[in-house]
């Protein structure tokens, strides 16, 4: 049984927030960062808090780099037994994770890269008043702690309609999720079977047994998590453009734009619903994941094998997919753009967190082979369409009877202008945090 009282809600529960900010903080004097800890410690929200209906107006989660848990007073013997990837940090890994060109860690936004990051502060509210509530009081709580600064900040908010969670692309979001072993939730059908609680959460056994090798001690390991943050801007003027320049008609440019995705935009897979549109399927999540690939679509001619979803969740074709899978959470930031509009200049994009108990076999790996390795699939010279790194010298694959379509030259639709790897611990280890000297 999951310890959900001891387990920060994050990556347990999604609670229904249109608003969010994130704050990365710097500690530059010691103890400051023990101190703000104490001060923030009772808004932390535990997954069993969630779990009872206890949802409130916001939620909140702290997480520390590898550098913000050495600024905290954790010992040198204790720091020495994280993995490699989290000590290094995300920056140092961008030959690993593909993030080169204008992806480099060089070009982050708001000191993500730098080694003054020492913790972010995460809030979800219910509201944007809600949200801006919560930003003056924890503004007020950090004049009050000296040596506490805010490195930057970025807030979110959801895009009308918001009947549905979607980006600034229009596809529709969140449609596909791990469920996690022990929850008391049924996977819905095509989505695989309930993942061991400790692919996600340290101290748990996982898909290849019980624990080892956990961070020390024990109190700060148990019920924790490693996640990866993004943040990942869309051009979503280029992104039209590019449509246009493939399709002479709306029904064209929607058929690109599935086929980049792998789904059309209201969420529908390609592999159900493969000539056209059928936003009932896409909405309806004990159908729309009800596929797969080895036997319903293993040449493409539904989904491309280079599309996004593809390459990001194989399936079927795939070894070893209950090691690989992660939780997904984030949202939207920047206004969106009018149809009818050309870009605005304005940053808008996906601030995301990625979940997981390894990194490296997780969250590397997708970002690795999946997103970038341009031979996955045996494609030859492609990359994911949005999250691999584009520079315009790879390619894009139809299966198309008689003749395929390739599209040459594929632009970058995404940017990375910011990441970082934290972990998140659990409640008892916040309070172990809060005790050292």
């Amino acid at each position: 049984m999951l310890e959900l009282e001891d387990i920060q809600h994050f990556l347990i529960s999604r609670p229904a927030a249109l608003a969010a900010r994130y704050e990365f903080l710097a500690f530059r004097r010691k103890g400051a960062g023990r101190e703000w800890l104490k001060g923030i410690l009772d808004k932390v929200g535990t997954a069993k808090a969630l779990a009872a209906g206890n949802t409130g107006k916001r939620w909140v989660t702290v997480g520390f780099t590898w550098n913000g848990l050495r600024a905290l007073g954790v010992n040198h013997d204790s720091l020495a037994t994280f993995p490699q990837e989290f000590r290094q940090g995300m920056a140092a890994r961008a030959e690993i994770l593909g993030t080169t060109g204008a992806n480099h860690p060089e070009n982050w936004a708001g000191g993500l890269a730098s080694d003054e990051l020492h913790a972010i502060v995460i809030l979800f509210a219910r509201d944007v008043e809600e949200r801006e509530r919560c930003r003056q009081e924890h503004r007020e709580y950090l004049q009050q702690c000296d040596g506490v600064k805010v490195l930057s900040s970025l807030d979110l908010e959801a895009i009308p309609p918001f009947t549905y969670a979607h980006e600034h692309f229009g596809y529709r979001d969140r449609l596909s999720q791990p469920v996690i072993e022990g929850m008391g939730e049924e996977p819905t059908r095509g989505s695989g079977p309930a993942i061991k609680a400790g692919e996600f959460f340290l101290g748990y056994p996982d898909e290849d047994g019980p624990p080892t090798r956990l961070p020390q001690p024990e109190v700060l390991a148990r019920n924790g998590s490693y996640v990866a943050y993004l943040r990942i801007e869309e051009h979503v003027g280029a992104f039209r453009d590019f449509l246009r320049q493939q399709g002479d008609t709306p029904e064209q440019q929607e058929w690109v734009a599935a086929k980049l995705m792998g789904r059309w935009r209201s969420g529908a897979p390609l592999v159900l619903s493969p000539d056209q549109d059928d936003p009932g399927l896409g909405g309806d999540m004990q159908r729309t994941n009800d596929f797969n690939y080895g036997k319903m679509d293993p040449y493409g001619y539904g989904c491309p094998l280079g599309a996004h979803i593809r390459r990001m969740n194989p399936r079927d074709t795939a070894a070893n997919m209950q090691r690989r899978k992660m939780i997904r959470r984030g949202g939207t930031y920047g206004p969106p753009l009018p149809e009818d509009k050309p870009d605005d200049g304005i940053e808008r994009g996906i601030a995301a967190f990625v979940g997981c108990a390894s990194l490296v076999r997780q969250f590397e790996f997708a970002m690795n082979v999946w997103a970038n390795d341009p031979n996955f699939h045996e494609l030859g010279n492609e990359r994911d369409p949005f999250v691999g790194t584009q520079d315009g010298s790879f390619d894009l694959t139809i299966p198309k009877r008689p003749i395929r379509k390739k599209i040459k030259g594929l632009p970058a639709f995404t940017t990375i202008r910011g990441g970082a790897y934290f972990f998140l611990p659990g409640i008892k280890a916040l309070r172990y945090l809060t005790s050292l000297s």
